[in-house]
């Protein structure tokens, strides 16, 4: 006796019209995929967000500079300027104020310090224009002779 096709198979009869979805294997490629993607992705983006907020500090600063010498044209003096004892600019990511030592006569140094995610950021900015960073975020390196703007220090 010839057995049919639908014997061969088990007895149970196949047909291919009709069949969708996806296999476990196709599934788990497309899951391992994904997952390094995200992997690469993810701090890449982290990073972009990040530099997106500096320039927040570095105009500000430089306002706040502008308005430090044009008090000090009209005063001769830097001593009391409202840059330092009255804070109008007001910042999601940083908090700015006259640093750690009040304004002479004949200097100054505004400093923007981070706040929320980024904290451990700081720049600075003094009376002859000299601009410093310290950064003590993870990946981050700070400059004794710019503001950062990138990872590795990039001024």
């Amino acid at each position: 006796m010839k057995k049919t096709k639908a014997q061969d198979q088990g007895g149970f009869k196949r047909s291919n019209a009709g069949q969708a979805g996806f296999t476990l294997i196709e599934l788990m490629i497309t899951v391992v995929i994904v997952g390094i993607l995200a992997t690469v992705a993810v701090p890449s983006y982290r990073d972009y967000v990040t530099r997106s907020r500096i320039p927040d500090a570095t105009s500000n600063l430089a306002a706040k500079r502008v308005q430090m010498e044009q008090f000090f044209q009209d005063n001769k003096t830097y001593a009391s300027a409202p840059a330092c004892t009255s804070d109008s600019t007001s910042s999601k990511y940083f908090t700015f104020d006259c640093g750690t030592t009040a304004p002479t006569s004949t200097t100054f140094e505004l400093r923007a310090v981070g706040t929320g995610p980024m904290a451990g950021f700081e720049y600075y900015v003094d009376q002859s224009n000299s601009k410093r960073s310290v950064i003590t975020a993870s990946g981050w390196t700070g400059s004794t002779s710019c503001w950062v703007t990138r990872k590795g220090g990039v001024c």
